[in-house]
């Protein structure tokens, strides 16, 4: 096999340990809500942790990959990142869960800059794209993360139990995927964040980011929450799981789609299914219409992250690293606000309502988009 392949291939279990555990800690958060006894305003305050240890976690990043290869930070933070996600599980007191929750979140910031650096680089070694199966596989993860959370629940197995499996696998895992992984990808330039005039090509990316990380935070914090609370399911799950295994499905068709419509149109059709899906959501909140509306957010969000990891890293003033951790400096600030946002709104006015914020992002997608390309003369963008 081409080493190439092989490189392909390991990059890919990390995409989808990402994702299983990621959706691993997401599907629990209405575990964790009832053990701690918080109301919706209180959850909202304790979700704001993961956002602002993401912020330190872009500085570490950024430092990091203007220092070493990609694969040394990847598989440290896959270490750390499992660790914590096993410790969440047994703490007693909500300190100790904020701590933990911290720790969880620098080091998935971390390891998903380092993941999307490698990608891109892997990227230039084949003639077709190959950015978006990397999201289809750590979706694909989730969707894996999400069914076996669904078991657990289901079978009443205990949170410490189910997360301490999924912690093991992801260290093996991570560890194996280490040996085969893409060596002497660091940029010798662009590593250097460089102050001055706003770059327009950096900001509207960082807009689009932002958005999305309103729309998918949102999504992966309160879609078990508002199935559990407004909806009215006990196996609260299914919402989520049908939203991951749309967005998986549709991440698997969106290197062909790309080349096919172009980013420009995706973009429009991401905004309208996503704004269309929350709509139906919250104007008709039975069992199988929010099972729909959720279905078509995922196909909707799918797309999002490549595309924009894609165009960030053409730029011409940063490192596809140096590029994609500036971006990611929107999408914490889109974790920041979006899902603390929704849960003092809901604790003010119902879930439903706070939900409108996810329609008028992924409404936002389609200007954001349009000015992003009508103000770039480079062709190879579209």
């Amino acid at each position: 096999m081409k080493t190439n392949n092989i490189q392909r291939i390991a990059l890919s279990t990390y995409f989808f340990l990402s994702g299983l555990c990621f959706s691993s800690w997401a599907s629990r958060i209405p575990t964790i809500k009832d053990f701690f006894n918080l109301n919706d305003a209180q959850l909202g305050t304790i979700l704001l942790v993961m956002p602002l240890s993401a912020l330190l976690g872009t500085v570490v990043s950024g430092w990091l990959v203007s220092k070493f290869d990609s694969r040394d930070p990847l598989v440290v933070s896959f270490l750390l990142f499992a660790g914590a996600l096993m410790g969440i599980s047994y703490v007693k007191n909500t300190f100790l869960l904020i701590v933990l929750l911290g720790l969880f979140s620098i080091s998935l910031r971390v390891l998903n800059i380092a993941m999307n650096a490698q990608s891109i680089e892997l990227q230039k070694t084949f003639k077709k794209k190959i950015v978006g199966s990397f999201h289809a596989i750590w979706s694909l993860g989730g969707v894996v993360g999400v069914l076996f959370s669904t078991a657990m629940v289901k079978l009443g197995v205990a949170m410490e139990t189910h997360l301490t499996i999924i912690a093991v696998i992801t260290i093996l895992g991570s560890l194996i995927a280490y040996k085969f992984s893409l060596t002497n990808d660091r940029s010798q330039t662009g590593n250097k964040l460089i102050l001055g005039k706003p770059d327009p090509f950096i900001i509207f990316l960082g807009l689009l980011i932002f958005c999305a990380a309103i729309c998918e935070g949102g999504m992966y914090d309160w879609s078990g929450i508002y199935f559990k609370e407004v909806v009215k399911e006990d196996i609260f799950t299914y919402g989520y799981l049908l939203f991951m295994i749309c967005m998986t499905t549709a991440r698997f068709f969106t290197d062909g789609l790309l080349d096919r419509l172009g980013m420009p149109v995706m973009y429009i059709i991401s905004g309208l299914l996503i704004s269309t899906g929350i709509l139906l959501a919250i104007v008709f909140p039975e069992f199988w219409t929010a099972l729909i509306g959720f279905c078509l957010v995922g196909i909707g969000v799918s797309p999002i992250f490549p595309m924009t990891y894609m165009l960030a890293g053409k730029s011409k003033k940063y490192s596809p690293g140096m590029a994609i951790s500036i971006i990611g400096t929107y999408a914490i600030v889109g974790m920041f606000i979006g899902p603390p946002l929704i849960g003092y709104l809901s604790h003010a006015f119902g879930l439903k309502y706070a939900f409108l914020i996810l329609l008028f992002c992924g409404l936002m997608f389609i200007p954001i988009s349009q000015l992003f390309f009508k103000n770039q003369k480079n062709p190879d963008l579209d």
